[in-house]
């Protein structure tokens, strides 16, 4: 085992955290701002890259190129780590960003690769690379959700994604194909051939509500798929702030009626 083996309980439904358990000089690598809480004796420090061996053994110029790459797909150029430099076990917790689940992904279960969408990445055990995944294909790239890059994660070890709303995974045979909306499609193994697909017919397309193109998904593999894309969330919030922003609230609340209700709220902005 090149990565770290490390022991987890994930907890809550709507917004959950994963605790993580340490064994003395284990550790574990996070995105900068998903950090929740940990015991003593475990100590933190700044990463420039992700702090894969394969990156420590090229040297500062495999840092450098691991960190060029995670600007690429919108990250930080660092991470952080937790190391338990005590004794006996101590446990260190991450939080998800959004609504939505977490995804524990053993990658040496998973043919030792998954491709995920940019900013699912949580957390991982220090060996875990994560990296960059191109699209070779213009029209994967321009109309695939994801544009041309996705992000890779490699190893033996846990790694942990988050997405939103309920999470299911599909396992498909050798020749069986899927197809998904791009923005439900969260990850897939690294034996998944992915493309995307053209919606048929003009009235479909223009008329249909669900945008032009599908993910195509073919096995053999696992592919992961989510209820609440993080950008229908935003959308909906978005079209509510606008709809309700220039009134100072629903269409109710300009009304006699509207009044009463703030009044019997306690709002006495009236």
């Amino acid at each position: 085992m090149n990565a770290h083996e490390i022991d987890f309980e994930i907890f809550g439904e709507e917004m959950q955290f994963v605790e993580i358990e340490l064994d003395p000089y284990e550790a574990v690598i996070a995105e900068s701002g998903s950090f929740m809480m940990m015991d003593d004796d475990i100590e933190l420090s700044t990463l420039f890259g992700d702090g894969s061996h394969e990156e420590e053994n090229k040297g500062l110029w495999g840092k450098v190129l691991s960190a060029g790459k995670r600007i690429i797909t919108g990250e930080s150029l660092f991470m952080t780590a937790f190391t338990h430099q005590g004794t006996g076990k101590k446990k260190v917790s991450f939080a998800a960003p959004y609504p939505g689940k977490i995804i524990p992904l053993d990658l040496s279960e998973r043919m030792g690769k998954v491709i995920c969408q940019k900013d699912a990445f949580l957390c991982a055990a220090k060996g875990v690379s994560i990296g960059i995944e191109f699209s070779r294909k213009l029209g994967r790239g321009f109309f695939g959700g994801e544009g041309f890059i996705m992000q890779k994660l490699e190893g033996d070890g846990m790694a942990f994604v988050h997405a939103g709303g309920h999470v299911v995974e599909r396992k498909l045979g050798v020749g069986q194909s899927l197809r998904v909306d791009t923005g439900c499609l969260v990850a897939f193994t690294g034996g998944v051939h992915y493309d995307i697909e053209m919606i048929k017919g003009i009235k479909n397309m223009v008329f249909g509500g669900e945008g032009m193109f599908y993910a195509r998904l073919q096995g053999p593999g696992s592919v992961w798929i989510q209820t609440l894309p993080f950008s229908r969330l935003s959308d909906r919030i978005m079209a509510a702030s606008r709809r309700y922003g220039k009134s100072g609230g629903s269409k109710g609340e300009g009304s006699l009626l509207g009044t009463i209700g703030n009044i019997v709220d306690g709002d006495n902005s009236w």
